[in-house]
């Protein structure tokens, strides 16, 4: 396309169905997105003014807009010089755009500065993420430079390219590679070493307590992650999936792995096909004749196995590394329910990889998982919109049409669109749950036990009688607000004097008191 006409384009007055600030010309990926009219979303778009800014730059709605100096020109290698150094790495629309121009432009845009950083940055992602190679000779003279800036990015170990002269520091590989930006939360977050903290909190708690508090906690976390779903298996179900994901972490993550997990969570496989699924996937809802109404449409079946081991190949180039293994799980787990693999459980083996990745990393005590589903729960609607803020943006470039069988066919190729991730805000969602579940779960539940077995034993110091029976007694009084009631006083526990009662009643407040 002849850049000629690229000033016109990036005035448009609306991007992506937002109106862009007055008197501003798209700049960086809008810019770029919009003249070659690629089918991608951008999620935080740049303008330049056609002023001067005080302070160089302000926020308008979700859009950047910079002062009129920072404008680069009107070239696509000037524009994609600007969104290199100016915005965030957006390996999507990159990658949509190294399909969209000829192969001589990035040619011409890396020999026109051979040393420069963006340049040599620009040429190692073309073959990334295309797999074809420029025809240029090795890089010679300049020092390497990291791919991601780590002052900007959560990065990997560095693979050093000598082709280019660039330490690849991604989270991924070309078939499924995340993004995760360094932000104040995901920083404190980091910083408070939650992993070592719970290991604490174990190394001070007797074995017997910790045993006990585990099995609550794991039961805990399962129930809640059927809730999600809203459903309320019986209890042999939820024991049944509960030993699966207690098992998280002792196998290495494959897809036969994936699929194991998965015919322990689908019981009655008449209606369910375990394993990678074989037709279209959507979540929304339907209209009066039964068809789709999608709000989110999972990756095409022909695509499935490629994503999915891509995925798996991520998280072991992120395990091998030292990378925060909380923001590895966020990567791995909400990578996975993007892609939707399966015909059904995608959501609960999305959860169950957060286990797998915590306890893989030892950031678990060992026999113990942290309740993050029951916390998830509790923070339901910001979950959802956690997920929707990924997924909501992708729609508008997912050709669909419904089958007769009242499902979808995705009609265009949208395997890219679960490659290429920025899973910041995801991150931060889990280590909030995560760090809710060390600082208040684990603690509580401890707390909750030492309580309970002391009064347990001053009751049966007092009174002689089963432990079945002194741990239904405890449970009455706390619930009741430290009084046995009457019906009980006259059914089971009649055999208790008045006094003893009085005593009882006393030792479980006594216990609980400020819990």
């Amino acid at each position: 396309m002849a850049t000629k006409n690229h000033s016109d384009q990036v005035r448009a007055a609306i991007f992506q169905e937002r109106t862009v600030p007055r008197e501003t010309r798209l700049a960086g990926w809008a810019a770029l997105v919009e003249t070659f009219h690629l089918q991608v979303p951008v999620r935080h778009p740049t303008a330049v003014s056609e002023q001067h800014i005080k302070g160089s730059r302000r926020t308008e709605g979700e859009w950047t807009v910079l002062d009129k100096r920072y404008w680069p020109g009107d070239s696509v290698a000037e524009q994609l010089d600007f969104a290199l150094r100016n915005e965030d790495l957006d390996l999507l629309a990159l990658k949509r755009l190294f399909e969209a121009i000829p192969q001589e432009t990035i040619t011409a845009f890396v020999t026109s500065a051979p040393n420069g950083t963006s340049n040599r940055r620009a040429w190692f992602l073309y073959e990334f993420l295309t797999g074809n190679a420029l025809d240029l000779p090795d890089a010679v003279g300049p020092s390497f430079t990291d791919l991601l800036d780590a002052s900007r990015y959560f990065t990997s170990t560095p693979r050093p390219s000598r082709r280019h002269k660039v330490r690849d520091n991604l989270l991924g590989t070309p078939a499924f590679c995340p993004i995760i930006r360094r932000t104040k939360t995901l920083e404190e977050f980091s910083a408070r070493s939650l992993g070592s903290k719970a290991n604490e909190v174990i190394g001070q708690t007797g074995a017997s307590i910790v045993s006990r508090a585990a099995s609550f906690l794991l039961l805990a976390d399962s129930r809640a992650s059927f809730e999600i779903e809203g459903e309320k298996p019986p209890r042999n179900r939820l024991e049944r999936w509960g030993r699966a994901v207690l098992q998280a972490g002792k196998n290495p993550l494959t897809l036969d792995e994936i699929v194991r997990l998965h015919t322990v969570l689908i019981e009655d496989t008449r209606f369910t096909q375990p394993g990678l699924r074989q037709d279209g996937v959507f979540l929304g809802e339907r209209d009066h004749e039964g068809d789709p109404l999608p709000e989110f449409i999972g990756a095409r079946p022909q695509d499935l196995e490629s994503l999915v081991q891509g995925m798996i190949d991520a998280n072991e180039r992120m395990r091998e590394g030292t990378l925060d293994s909380v923001l590895q799980a966020a990567a791995t787990a909400f990578g996975f329910v993007y892609i939707h693999p399966l015909q059904d459980g995608n959501g609960r083996l999305h959860r169950c990889l957060i286990h797998h990745v915590l306890a893989e990393r030892k950031f678990t005590p060992p026999g113990m998982v942290f309740p993050v589903s029951p916390v998830m729960l509790d923070r339901i609607e910001t979950y959802r919109d956690t997920l929707r803020a990924h997924s909501g943006p992708l729609m508008n470039f997912i050709e669909w049409r419904p089958t007769p069988e009242r499902n979808v066919e995705v009609l265009n190729d949208t395997a890219d669109l679960y490659r290429y991730f920025d899973c910041t805000g995801a991150a931060e969602f889990l280590y909030g749950c995560v760090a809710h579940a060390i600082d208040e779960d684990l603690p509580h539940e401890i707390d909750f036990l030492r309580r309970n077995d002391e009064a347990k034993r001053r009751i049966m110091n007092l009174v002689e009688m089963p432990d079945r029976m002194t741990e239904n007694l405890v449970r009455l009084i706390r619930v009741n607000e430290g009084k046995l009631g009457r019906k009980r006083r006259e059914g089971e526990f009649e055999k208790l004097t008045d006094d003893e009662v009085v005593s009882i009643e006393v030792i479980v407040r006594e216990a609980f008191e400020g819990f």
